[in-house]
């Protein structure tokens, strides 16, 4: 099991429980499956997993290790025109970089296609199921409406004899795509539209990526998926609740396959979050159409785009706790998510400095060709951790342009012209000049001069109204690339913005800004892919897992240290 504390919410705990433990701890306590919680997380194989996703493994996974049961991944693999095992191997990495672990209890649905058109061929002998011969508009005219019922389909009386026939050289290959399909002969005037003859099984010629070309008669999800379930033993199914009508068809096939010590299905509130889409077919959409850079690109919502702008299980699964388990939809602010991630960063990132637009500043006071090793602690006070490095001080440093201002506002704390602040863990400097581009009148350059007496003394007197200002060596720093990632829609839900826009009409232009000449202190030279820091004022960076490399560094920023969005984007509600 993962090594990371359990969630408090467990029985004889003080925390409450969410509504799925309840039941589960209900069960439990009642003896139904012998005390057996067995739970699954079931992707398929068409797309990288999303933070959506995230929420559901942290479930599952959570509520079998709190109950002392297991949890199963499985594929559930009913569809090979859109699978491939690229995908199979993406949510394996993803599922295992969460932290979980499903040992040796990895499933797929295709290895199951015997058994399961065994279930077909059981359910036709029963006179529960039928071939259909309607195509696929004609089913959907059949099928009627929320206020008028549907009409049985003129091929629903076959005798069993023909269905079976029908049914087998539908398997044997006979037919071609749409020629036929199985239904449930369940009721057409249902008021759950699901429960108005679904459909079992279709033909599609196409080859699966584990079974090859063996099969051409593929079940559907909703006859798969619970089957599948009654298989493994599962005692527990959790899904998002799009899939609460679908509960009536998972009742109905186990009610008739599995009447005993059968699973049972549950739903939670799918995780909808703000400023993003939560669709595989809208994601691959942004992929295929060179809209973000791919899967990974650091401004999707996918665990490998996380992954690669540095979030950290840890923040996911403390996020993942925050908001809880609920039985409604709702929206959750993208902030929740982002506070989680600062609040785990925060004692996990070592504070450096980095320039990320850098203004020279020559200290003319200070010795030619004299160089500091000053030592600069990694980690704030309160943070309880050692730990420091030596940066080096010479006579020209840059700072951050934003850090100098000609005509500051009265409240302004950092440099002035005839102004003073601190160099952090260093000196402070007064602005004595400002270095002009002769062309244009901008500010290109500073000359200042240094107190020499002020190094580990703390402010007095006017000095006490600045701040300290991070910096860098001009001779010693390392240049870098900085990419600054925000929010990849300029909208909270871009999916039902209206004005018959698409969703792809409310991405953010200003969602990827790459910085380059960014210069950073001599400790970063060596970072390594992943290495995580707080840029000081800047916020949380990581070094770029496919593109940094010792000498040609580049980082990514995983949050700022406070939200930014609602200046970004001139917001003003």
């Amino acid at each position: 099991m993962p090594a990371f504390e359990s969630d408090p919410r467990v029985p004889g705990g003080g925390e409450p429980l969410d509504f799925i433990r309840e039941i589960v701890k209900r069960d439990k306590l009642s003896g139904l499956y012998g005390g057996r919680v067995v739970t699954r997380f079931p992707p398929e194989p068409n797309g990288y997993l999303h933070i959506g996703h995230a929420k559901s493994i942290c479930l599952n996974f959570g509520v079998a290790r709190d109950f002392g049961g297991v949890c199963h991944l499985r594929f559930d693999d009913t569809n090979p025109e859109t699978e491939d095992m690229k995908y199979v191997e993406s949510i394996m990495r993803d599922v295992r970089w969460l932290g979980f672990d499903w040992q040796d209890r990895l499933f797929f649905a295709s290895d199951y296609f015997e058994q399961l058109y065994g279930f077909a061929v059981r359910l036709i002998r029963d006179g529960k199921a039928y071939v259909d011969s309607l195509n696929e508009e004609e089913i959907r005219r059949y099928r009627g409406g929320v206020t008028e019922p549907g009409r049985e389909s003129p091929y629903r009386g076959r005798s069993v004899e023909e269905n079976l026939d029908l049914f087998a050289r539908m398997r044997a290959g006979e037919f071609p795509d749409g020629a036929h399909v199985l239904r449930a002969k369940c009721d057409m005037a249902a008021s759950n539209m699901k429960m108005r003859d679904p459909l079992l099984y279709r033909i599609r010629h196409a080859t699966h990526y584990r079974r090859g070309g063996k099969w051409c008669l593929y079940p559907m999800y909703d006859f798969a998926h619970p089957l599948s379930d009654a298989i493994e033993n599962v005692t527990h199914s959790i899904c998002t609740l799009e899939f609460e009508n679908n509960r009536a068809i998972y009742d109905w096939l186990l009610d008739n396959l599995f009447p005993s010590q059968r699973p049972h299905q549950y739903e939670f509130a799918r995780l909808n979050l703000d400023y993003t889409v939560m669709s595989k077919r809208k994601l691959l959409a942004l992929v295929e159409e060179g809209l973000v850079s791919g899967w990974d690109d650091p401004r999707m919502p996918t665990i490998a785009g996380m992954r690669r702008r540095g979030y950290t299980p840890e923040g996911i699964r403390l996020f993942a706790a925050r908001i809880g388990v609920d039985k409604a939809n709702s929206r959750v602010s993208m902030e929740l998510l982002e506070n989680a991630i600062r609040d785990d960063l925060n004692a996990l990132a070592p504070r450096v400095m980095a320039v990320l637009r850098p203004l020279k500043v020559t200290i003319t006071n200070y010795p030619e060709g004299k160089v500091e090793w000053l030592d600069a602690p990694y980690w704030p006070r309160d943070i309880d951790k050692g730990g420091s490095r030596k940066v080096p001080l010479s006579r020209e440093v840059v700072i951050e342009q934003t850090d100098f201002l000609e005509n500051p506002p009265a409240d302004w704390i950092r440099l002035r012209p005839g102004g003073e602040v601190r160099l952090r863990s260093a000196y402070f400097i007064r602005c004595e000049e400002v270095e002009r581009d002769p062309a244009t009148g901008d500010a290109v350059g500073l000359r200042c001069t240094y107190d020499p007496d002020s190094l580990g003394k703390p402010a007095k007197g006017a000095r006490k109204k600045t701040t300290a200002v991070q910096w860098v060596s001009a001779a010693h720093a390392v240049k870098a690339e900085v990419r600054l990632y925000d929010r990849l829609f300029s909208v909270a839900d871009p999916e039902s913005a209206g004005d018959g826009k698409s969703f792809t009409d409310f991405l953010n232009p200003g969602s990827a800004e790459i910085v380059r000449g960014c210069l950073v202190e001599p400790s970063l030279a060596g970072s390594s892919p992943g290495e995580r820091f707080q840029f000081l004022r800047h916020g949380y960076f990581v070094a770029d897992e496919g593109d940094s490399r010792p000498g040609a560094l580049v980082f990514n920023r995983i949050v700022d240290l406070k939200d930014r969005y609602r200046k970004h984007l001139g917001k003003t509600d």
